[in-house]
């Protein structure tokens, strides 16, 4: 066998935004808003229930309630446009999920590596029917890969696929009996 390394010209190369994303399920944006308002909305509560006497009477609850009030929508509402902006594509040789609003980050993970998948729900997120996909891969102990917002039966198809492509590892040549 000849050893070969040919060099690639970055101009022959295929692009990326040539691949055809799937944005993640619809549900995905309601379900981070509410996760952003589930945060928020008691924060607020609290502070309006602090103390109003001190040196300062009630200026530090009404400095966090008016931060909150300012703030609380507009985290909310840049969650919804982030959650909205989350895409994936598979393909036969790797996972690609693109997330992020200002700072967008691509992750591609080939499928080739990947060694086991598992599927993430909480509460909230199956109210919404959502699923996360967790993709690991050898010598890493949290998952390489946490592709949010898909939907069950999306998931259930993305996890079958690449399980399938998953290779069994050497078979032992001899099974003891159970004692």
């Amino acid at each position: 066998m000849t050893f070969s390394n040919a060099q690639l010209h970055p101009a022959e190369l295929p692009a990326l935004a040539d691949i055809q994303l799937q944005p993640v399920a619809d549900g995905y944006a309601r379900y981070r808003l509410l996760h952003a308002l589930l945060v928020w909305i008691p924060a607020l509560i609290l502070l309006s229930l602090l103390p109003t006497q001190g040196p300062w009477p009630g200026l530090l609850p009404l400095i966090g309630v008016w931060g909150l009030v300012g703030l609380g929508p507009l985290y909310s509402a840049l969650t919804w446009l982030e959650a909205r902006r989350r895409a994936y594509a598979l393909r036969e040789h790797d996972l690609i999920y693109r997330s992020g609003l200002f700072v967008q980050r691509t992750r591609i993970l080939p499928v080739a590596r990947i060694q086991h998948v598992e599927t993430v729900s909480g509460p909230l997120e199956r109210l919404f029917g959502l699923v996360r996909l967790n993709c690991f891969t050898a010598g890493g102990s949290s998952g390489d890969l946490l592709l949010a917002g898909l939907d069950a039966a999306t998931a259930a198809q993305v996890r079958d696929y690449l399980l399938q492509r998953v290779e069994p590892g050497p078979a032992p040549d001899h099974i003891p009996p159970d004692d």
